[in-house]
């Protein structure tokens, strides 16, 4: 693992002294040491070196924190601190995180552990951990102002509780939320059954990551707080395809994927080749007569959801949300629509003045993922990725999850794309097509029309702009 196992992170130090000055040499003494990780990549699940025996999860781009056993009780150390994370190749984030990424490394425990969080804070500004869905003492439930005082910059806290219930959960702040959570501040917890649970199945891969969204501009680095709803990057764990690593698994796996959502919207995931069941969410394991079989579940705002199937289809199967815009890379918004507007004329204008000016959109929008536009210095073009038969024309929350039958036991890299067997790909009819059913009209209508017009209208509908004299346009 590439890690750095001090307080040095970037161009900044977290030196001894100020550490001291929020918790004293004793209590430094104390601490567990801070483990930082800033590769993007999906890193091996590490098996518990200590504790109760659990199968570890997958943190799709990102780890799992280690921990140290104090007399029984499991311990962590969290840092909140200013983090580059790299959302695909050649494009980097300004971001806020834990231990050197965003989202934060994986918590992983076992159900009854008895669990101790240092949190030191390296932020410009106070903070605090809300571990959602957790069953825990109120002052343990980290609400700055409600439930704790907020963790200033420079302090250290501790959490302290008992994982009581195992399940699928998250941890975020519950100070500045607005600002911190749009800065990237999160992290997946897992807390596994401490023995065999009538509920909850053994799996082959058990895959987990969040979902969150940003605003940043291209070209730019740092996201906007302020954004309600128009964000531009829709992103798993802070990764946007072809960044985001695939699922890889084995013909045959049993494959759970725990998904949680930190945006601002739904998201519903869809999963090509197979159908699964949602077997949980952070309120807990579903009962099993309430699963039934599913290819796109919906995951909202603050919720978690834990899905499962058998991988019994080989291939390369699309998984995404299923919403069209999210996967897409830096969009832009309030641009026209100009499919079928002819840009002959105008583009001879521009061009004597622009040389390099290109027509978008004229045909849709497919021929922009094959272009070789210039692009700002650090972003990620909207459309990319390149499979096996040319542009995949897909960015954001997309990624791919390869089942193959010779992939080895507990190994997770990446086999390539999928080699076919012969007469398994759609191909090019080169004959004369079939004639095509059609239908011959619309059919009688339930409720005729009165007083309608003599004439065909059709009817172009254009959006006011603004916000002023609206009642002079009234009974228009």
């Amino acid at each position: 693992m590439n890690t750095r196992r001090n307080f040095l992170h970037g161009a900044g130090a977290i030196t001894g002294a100020l550490a001291a000055a929020s918790v004293g040499k004793a209590a430094m003494a104390a601490l567990p040491e801070p483990v930082l990780q800033t590769r993007p990549d999906t890193l091996p699940p590490p098996a518990p070196p200590t504790g109760r025996p659990y199968q570890p999860v997958v943190t799709l781009n990102g780890w799992s924190l280690p921990w140290r056993m104090n007399d029984g009780v499991k311990e962590f150390h969290l840092v909140a601190e200013p983090v580059v994370r790299e959302m695909a190749p050649g494009f980097k984030a300004h971001l806020w995180g834990y231990n050197g990424q965003s989202p934060g490394p994986t918590i992983e425990v076992v159900e009854g552990d008895r669990v101790r969080i240092f949190v030191t804070n390296r932020l410009p500004e106070h903070t605090s951990i809300h571990w959602h869905g957790q069953r825990l003492p109120n002052g343990m439930d980290g609400v700055s102002g409600l439930t704790q005082p907020a963790i200033g910059p420079g302090k250290t806290f501790v959490y302290e509780f008992t994982a009581r219930r195992p399940g699928t959960f998250m941890y975020h702040p519950h100070a500045d939320e607005m600002v911190q959570m749009a800065m990237g501040m999160m992290g997946f917890w897992v807390t596994h059954p401490r023995a065999e649970h009538p509920l909850i199945d053994r799996v082959d891969r058990d895959f987990v990551f969040l979902l969150n969204a940003y605003d940043i501009e291209p070209g730019s680095a740092t996201p906007k707080i302020m954004t309600m709803l128009d964000f531009n990057l829709w992103s798993w764990n802070s990764r946007v395809f072809p960044g985001i690593d695939s699922l890889n698994v084995r013909l045959g796996d049993k494959v759970r994927i725990r998904v949680g959502n930190l945006t601002m919207t739904n998201h519903p995931m869809h999963l090509h080749g197979h159908e699964f069941t949602v077997t949980g969410t952070d309120g807990g394991p579903t009962p099993k007569g309430a699963r039934w079989p599913e290819v796109t579940t919906d995951v909202a705002v603050g919720q978690m959801r834990q899905i499962e199937f058998v991988a019994d289809e080989e291939g390369d199967w699309a998984f995404h949300c299923h919403k069209s815009h999210h996967t897409m890379n830096a969009m832009g918004h309030d641009l026209p629509t100009l499919i079928g507007v002819d840009h002959k004329d105008i583009v001879r204008k521009i061009t004597k003045l622009v040389p390099d000016y290109m027509v978008m959109g004229e045909r849709g929008m497919g021929d922009m993922g094959e272009m070789q536009m210039p692009i700002p210095d650090n972003t990620a073009p909207m459309m990319t990725g390149e499979g096996p038969f040319g542009s995949v024309e897909m960015g954001g929350m997309f990624s791919v999850v390869k089942v193959r039958r010779n992939q080895k036991a507990g190994d997770y890299t990446n086999p390539g794309w999928y080699s076919h067997p012969k007469g398994r790909v759609a191909y090019e009819w080169s004959g004369s097509p079939p004639e095509a059913p059609r239908s011959r009209g619309s059919g009688a209508s339930a409720m005729p029309a009165q007083n309608m017009p003599a004439l065909d209208v059709e009817v172009q509908v254009q959006k006011p702009r603004g916000h002023s004299k609206h009642s002079e346009h009234s009974g228009h």
